[in-house]
């Protein structure tokens, strides 16, 4: 059988300035086939704004103040809900990961309710809650906790039993077996869990802003909509993109340097 060679065997690993290299040349590429199309007239301006022309939106929005206002009002939302998110579906997961008692009572529930669409309870949360800050951050809450108490318990249930049965016999009770033991050898795959609900989180921050809000990136990109100003709507999802990108580059800093030998 022929050995594949080179850079592309199978997990070959590559140098971080390989990797770098290779993710910048893959954007400019995308950036000069925009600014081909663009200027070529292949596409009509009003579907597809220059990047120079969206550059500009983004400068005059900064320099207005408005871009700012919009940004402030997106991750004060998903901040909130995010955390309340984990604040209750982190100790619901490891408790559904743990006991099998209280996983037959978790998981079937989040197992059913996951796969309602979240943008079916907008209408819903807008009568429970109005229109105001709590609805934004409770439909954030629910696009991730259902996912992130069934994603947790998988992290808490992947300890390996022979980890748990040597500290019981080291003499640990229940509590600390689970404090000491369980959560720091699953916490890695749990921030990874986080990690990726977060970029969950924005698309549902997303989705709440432009049906019921009067303020935020996603209402900022409803409002273009309606008055055709299609740079003001690629500004408003790079922007969003960026936000997204700079969040998960935050948590992958965390889990780097919280826990190293999980390399």
């Amino acid at each position: 059988m022929r050995r594949n060679k080179g850079d592309f065997r199978l997990r070959k690993d590559i140098s971080r300035k390989c990797y770098i290299i290779s993710a910048i040349i893959t954007f400019l590429v995308i950036f000069a086939v925009w600014t081909f199309l663009c200027v070529s007239g292949s596409v009509k301006e009003l579907f597809l704004p220059s990047p120079m022309k969206v550059l500009n939106d983004i400068i005059d929005s900064a320099k207005d103040g408005s871009l700012w206002l919009n940004m402030g009002y997106s991750i004060f939302r998903i901040t909130m809900g995010f955390i309340i998110a984990v604040i209750i579906g982190v100790p619901l997961g490891i408790l559904a990961g743990s006991f099998k008692r209280l996983d037959a009572i978790i998981a079937p529930v989040c197992e059913f309710i996951r796969y309602m669409p979240v943008p079916a309870f907008v209408p819903l949360v807008m009568v429970w809650c109005g229109i105001g800050e709590i609805a934004k951050i409770s439909i954030v809450f629910l696009g991730c906790f259902f996912q992130m108490v069934l994603m947790i318990a998988d992290d808490a249930r992947s300890v390996s039993d022979d980890l748990l049965s040597s500290s019981y016999t080291l003499g640990t009770t229940r509590f600390t077996t689970i404090t000491k033991v369980l959560i720091p050898a699953m916490s890695p795959k749990m921030m990874l869990t986080l990690r990726m609900m977060i970029g969950w989180g924005w698309t549902y921050l997303t989705v709440a802003e432009l049906v019921a809000s009067s303020s935020g990136l996603g209402y900022s990109i409803l409002k273009a909509q309606r008055f055709l100003h299609t740079e003001s709507i690629f500004s408003g999802i790079l922007i969003i993109g960026a936000l997204g990108l700079i969040t998960d580059r935050l948590f992958a800093f965390a889990i780097k340097k919280l826990f190293p030998w999980a390399e």
